[in-house]
């Protein structure tokens, strides 16, 4: 099925930034994006080109997804669904995400497939009332979960390759990224013994739970190619944060000025893609390019 998308050019970059995240750590460009006449906007994924997919709400109350490809939005609607969100998208331009059509309950989505020239394709996981289509891969492979009553006892993360599906045996939990060889997963899961939001990593079939240092919760979103892992975590204060995990190192992720701000898309090269509460409580969606740092310059002890 098909259905024309609606295009729009605009100003999206309502406010830039440089953002440091310490002596040592990435550096990046941050920058403010919104549909225009949306009342909320989070970007869910990243591109290698830079093409970003994600969510937002319009005056209406709506959710629409959307693509943003060279300052171009589309706006991304399943054909007959009363809410629409784009969550990923492949280097050759594929998008996947999910939708609910008009009366289903709160608790039911269904994934789909957008190929690259605009057609529509259901994706479900067998035996499930309900599927979150929220990551594909190069290879095509989809991640993200499946349920039934609930989005929690009932939720299991699963892996779409065409005929093949397989899912987590871990309650609660939902696959969100991983490498092109799937040889690392992440994701999130509840854990029911301490009640508490937690991230795992599954490196070449192995299950291991984690969080960021401290944190009350923390989730996992997505992985680069390379193995980088960006997520979201609340910390003892109760405030939320992005953050990176890359070479076994720990980094908070924050647009600057913030109130909260949550870390779901990266790719190859580095950038990272989520949301932004400002302080007037408002959700906008950020772009954070990488931006190589230089080494600092040392004074050479031959000049004075």
């Amino acid at each position: 099925m098909k259905r024309a998308a609606a295009f729009f050019s605009a100003f999206f970059i309502t406010s830039t930034a440089l953002g440091d995240t310490g002596p040592g750590g990435p550096l990046y460009r941050f920058r403010s994006v919104d549909v225009p006449g949306a009342v909320g906007t989070t970007a869910n994924g990243i591109a290698g080109n830079g093409d970003v997919v994600g969510v937002f709400t319009d005056s209406s109350n709506r959710q629409h997804g959307f693509r943003l490809s060279r300052e171009e939005f589309t706006i991304i609607d399943y054909p007959g669904a009363v809410l629409t969100a784009a969550r990923g998208i492949a280097p050759n331009g594929d998008i996947v995400g999910s939708y609910r059509f008009p009366g289903e309950p709160a608790v039911n989505l269904h994934g789909f497939l957008r190929s690259k020239d605009g057609v529509f394709t259901p994706l479900d996981y067998r035996g499930s009332t309900s599927t979150i289509a929220q990551r594909i891969l190069p290879g095509g492979e989809v991640l993200g979960c499946a349920h039934d009553r609930d989005m929690m006892a009932s939720m299991r993360g699963v892996v779409l390759s065409g005929a093949d599906q397989s899912e987590l045996d871990v309650e609660a939990s939902m696959n969100n990224g991983g490498t092109p060889d799937l040889s690392l997963i992440v994701g999130l899961y509840t854990d029911m013994e301490a009640m508490k939001g937690r991230a795992y990593m599954i490196v070449d079939g192995q299950f291991t739970p984690f969080d960021y240092p401290g944190a009350e919760a923390t989730a996992a979103w997505d992985a680069s190619p390379s193995g980088a892992i960006v997520g979201v975590y609340q910390d003892a204060s109760g405030a939320v944060h992005g953050f990176l995990l890359e070479d076994a190192e720990f980094t908070s992720i924050d647009f600057p000025g913030a109130l909260t701000t949550r870390a779901f898309g990266v790719n190859a090269r580095g950038d990272i893609v989520g949301n932004y509460v400002d302080a007037n409580k408002r959700t906008h969606a950020f772009i954070a390019r990488r931006i190589l740092r230089l080494p600092e310059r040392t004074a050479d002890p031959f000049l004075k």
